[in-house]
């Protein structure tokens, strides 16, 4: 952390705590405005089948938002000045397209496997596939924490990443286990009120999910990458420019 960020901020206890408390408002902000379309949308679509793309297209912004909001919290983590909004747009415009590469086919396959859960009563059968589809549901949302993760703070080729987060998966399955942690408590919530309630504590699902995200990164710098990641508001090094592509 440099002087002028320190001097920023302040040495004292209470300089400290005011900056983190404005940085996860912004952080809450940021997150709301991202999840509004997904609300707005969700609030006005029946739950029927032919509406199960539009449900799916509506989380578009999710996994862009919160990949910014782990790379912002990465930064502040480094270098806590009181500029909280700027890594965060810086976030969303490094990641946005490797996000998006990865998360459009999940949105995809979760799509097919929740119609199979929600309604199969409606097909000959389908009862006895709908605890399969539960299962790989749970372990493709699971999975896109990694995912999202590795996007958020590397620059591998989509492969890569793709088999990075599978190994981490079950490498680092105390993180997995955070993930299905979180994924667990927001459906609770969602469920014990409503969805805008999850759009409110938005910061809260980051900050927990950037605890879990931290020993995932370290992982994934000390065995798939032949040097630390040092620039926390830069992008992460491309494959192959500087032998960070996995070995």
């Amino acid at each position: 952390m440099n002087a002028t960020h320190a001097d920023e901020v302040g040495p004292g206890a209470l300089s400290r705590l005011t900056a983190a408390v404005y940085r996860y408002l912004v952080l809450g902000l940021f997150l709301a405005l991202a999840g509004v379309p997904t609300l707005l949308l969700w609030t006005l679509l029946a739950p029927e089948p032919t509406n199960a793309v539009l449900f799916a297209a509506a989380l578009l912004p999710v996994a862009p938002a919160l990949s910014a909001a782990l790379y912002a919290q990465r930064a502040w983590a480094k270098e806590p000045d009181l500029s909280p909004a700027r890594p965060l747009l810086r976030g969303l415009r490094l990641n946005l397209r490797d996000t998006l590469a990865w998360w459009v086919p999940v949105l995809a396959v979760a799509t097919v496997l929740a119609v199979n859960v929600l309604f199969a009563g409606a097909v000959a059968g389908g009862t006895v596939l709908r605890p399969v589809g539960a299962v790989l549901l749970v372990v493709l949302a699971v999975w896109s924490g990694h995912l999202l993760v590795v996007t958020s703070f590397f620059s591998f080729r989509f492969r890569d990443v793709l088999r990075v987060a599978a190994a981490e998966f079950f490498l680092s399955w105390k993180s997995t286990l955070g993930v299905l942690s979180i994924i667990v408590v927001a459906a609770a919530v969602v469920l014990a009120s409503s969805e805008a309630v999850v759009l409110l504590l938005g910061w809260a699902f980051a900050a927990l999910l950037w605890l879990v995200a931290r020993p995932v990164a370290a992982d994934v710098t000390k065995r798939f990458t032949t040097d630390p990641l040092t620039a926390p508001e830069s992008p992460a090094p491309a494959a192959g420019e500087d032998g960070s592509s996995p070995g």
